[in-house]
């Protein structure tokens, strides 16, 4: 098999689920709708599950014109193809958000999770503005093999999260917030200084990395229980 498929404005590596366990995925900013289009068909070809990050629904509706069998989500704007299969994952990732304005950062990092196998449990708006929430939702989190956190504002979620389970954290923080929060470099830095240990941190919004990272952590559960 090619290591790569080479359609002229793009190089497709159709190998990497092999190598690291998730396949490669599609960034669709920057992508025209015919590009876009090139690159799903050229996965669907050889039966590789495909997923794209970011779409728009002017991009998602043209694919769909086009006889693509595609899931779309318009609030992480997460891609879906329905060919091909991704292994089942053992295990469960627990996906928490800190108000439900950071539910778009955390939906993407929920579905990019299920595409590539995993179990996913959500728990929304659980932020420590109103912590009782979250104590509410706590057994259910802490039976999870990994967690993210998400939240703007402050980004105290993870930190807190990371100081009650035993599982590994990944903090996201958002772009949620007002002015001081910069952006989501205020969340990001907060979440970066945390004193609570056993928790990473994505780069801001990243849903889809920590959903990524999520799955290595049960693949490589699966891995020690084999």
């Amino acid at each position: 098999m090619e290591e790569f498929k080479d359609l002229g404005f793009a190089k497709l590596d159709v190998t990497r689920s092999g190598r690291t366990g998730t396949g490669e995925a599609v960034y669709c900013p920057g992508k025209d709708e015919k590009q876009l289009l090139k690159i799903m068909q050229a996965f669907r070809q050889q039966n590789i599950p495909a997923l794209g990050t970011r779409c728009t629904p002017e991009q998602f509706e043209y694919l769909r014109q086009n006889n693509l069998e595609l899931n779309y989500d318009p609030v992480s704007k997460v891609l879906a193809s329905n060919w091909g299969t991704c292994p089942v994952l053992p295990g469960k990732v627990a996906v928490c958000t800190g108000g439900t304005a950071d539910i778009p950062a955390a939906e993407e990092a929920a579905r990019t999770a299920e595409f590539f196998g995993a179990a996913v449990d959500r728990h929304y708006d659980v932020g420590v503005a109103g912590i009782h929430r979250l104590f509410a939702r706590l057994e259910e989190i802490r039976k999870a093999d990994a967690v993210i956190a998400v939240a703007g504002m402050e980004g105290a979620l993870g930190s807190v999260i990371s100081g009650l389970v035993e599982a590994p954290v990944i903090a996201v923080p958002t772009s949620v917030g007002y002015g001081a929060s910069f952006g989501g470099v205020a969340p990001l830095l907060a979440m970066l200084n945390s004193c609570a240990e056993g928790m990473s941190v994505v780069n801001i919004d990243n849903g889809f990395g920590a959903g990524v990272l999520a799955c290595r952590i049960l693949r490589m559960k699966n891995r020690k229980q084999e």
